[in-house]
């Protein structure tokens, strides 16, 4: 009998980049800047490869992606007390951006397929007064970009995008990380690339980079930097902008920059995967997956489902059942954050709730990581447990 694969396994290392890791140890220098004819090193490659990859004049190379939310916050202005658009759908790192600089969240609808609601957007835009959205592409889920883009534009919102779990991902062939002004992805072991922890911010504003760069700690080696602005636009800001130390690693960068060639293949081996458990699960009653529009390229490193019409209870029930069949199942309705999982009720600085649908929905959604080099048996052992759980007569049947 099968071994039940472990959905938490992260993507492998490449040798080249173990290699690249061992002789930075050996050198000593681990640092991304040097005083003395330093020039940026891995880093600075990585961010040169990471711009050419999304099509951007400029990539920062930072600590994580929140630092990258966060820094884009900060260069688009925004200044304690303000208030953000966000979609009530994300995680915590992406509402603690927001915390960090002070801003206030104001939470924006999603639909079923878990979106951000244009009409509700522009509905909280005009009341609020809010002229930046932090846009989540939580679970590697796209909304219609370009509508999107137009609405900002009309409106007068910068549009900042959290790409952390849509790197290769596309809207009509355009990439996702493409369409606002910044878009901030991330290198977490559970995403796309796997160097443990690590952010990019990719940007072809001159002013966004040039603070982005100084904040995240460059001191007045920016030069050292694989994409810098020109040197009177780092010199307009350099006396502006405090060092909040949020760069990223020469160690960090070279585990990541061997893995940018991988991106392709990994796209195709996770889509298959989704694909392959999504059309079983579509097939059984009472599981209701998110509709992928034609438009949308994804890079589908997890999966999602709801089961609508259960209670919490039943909920409940089901993820340990499924957890105890050997499927890690998330669930983003419980009434305490677990994990990495959490919902609106639960993010610091949510003073209210004014999106019913999101936590309606979010109430019976479900979640699967999927790793790398899943067989066809792998699976439909997966999808197996999954709608065996379903199918348990106490959980059919429980009273509310």
């Amino acid at each position: 009998m099968r071994n039940m694969p472990d959905l938490g396994q992260p993507p492998d290392i490449p040798e080249s980049a173990l290699a690249s890791a061992v002789a930075l140890i050996s050198s000593g220098r681990l640092h991304r800047y040097g005083e003395a004819g330093g020039t940026g090193g891995v880093v600075a490659e990585l961010e040169r490869e990471f711009a050419q990859l999304l099509g951007r004049r400029y990539a920062v190379a930072v600590n994580s992606c929140g630092s990258a939310l966060f820094l884009a916050l900060k260069a688009a202005g925004v200044r304690p007390g303000d208030p953000v658009l966000l979609n009530a759908f994300t995680l915590g790192p992406v509402p603690g951006a927001l915390d960090h600089v002070g801003a206030r969240p104001v939470l924006v609808e999603i639909t079923e397929d878990l979106v951000i609601d244009l009409d509700d957007l522009r509905l909280k835009a005009r009341a609020s007064g809010a002229r930046v959205l932090m846009l989540s592409h939580m679970r590697g889920h796209l909304c219609d970009l370009e509508a999107l883009q137009a609405l900002c534009c009309a409106e007068g919102i910068t549009l900042i995008e959290d790409c952390a779990h849509t790197l290769g991902a596309a809207w009509n062939g355009q990439q996702a990380g493409t369409f606002g002004q910044s878009g901030c992805f991330s290198f977490q072991s559970g995403k796309h690339v796997n160097a443990g922890e690590g952010g990019v911010l990719v940007t072809d504003d001159q002013d966004v980079a040039a603070q982005a760069i100084l904040h995240s700690g460059s001191y007045m080696l920016y030069a050292q930097n694989g994409t810098v602005p020109p040197a009177e636009v780092m010199a307009r800001w350099h006396k502006r902008c405090g060092n909040y130390s949020m760069r990223m690693g020469p160690l960090v960068a070279a585990l990541a920059l061997p893995q940018l060639a991988l991106l392709p293949a990994r796209v195709a081996d996770w889509n298959a995967s989704h694909d392959r458990i999504a059309a079983r699960l579509s097939a059984v009653p009472g599981f209701v997956l998110p509709m992928r529009p034609e438009a949308e390229s994804y890079a589908q490193s997890s999966l999602q489902f709801r089961l609508p019409g259960r209670s919490l209870a039943q909920m409940r029930a089901y993820v340990d059942a499924c957890r105890a069949a050997g499927v890690w199942v998330k669930w983003f309705g419980s009434d305490i954050p677990e994990g990495y999982s959490s919902n609106p009720a639960q993010w610091p600085g949510v003073e209210a709730i004014d999106a019913p649908r999101a936590c309606a929905v979010q109430a019976t959604l479900c979640d699967i990581r999927l790793p790398l080099g899943l067989s066809s048996q792998d699976c439909d052992m997966i999808a197996d447990v999954l709608t065996a759980a379903a199918e348990i007569r106490e959980l059919r049947h429980a009273a509310t």
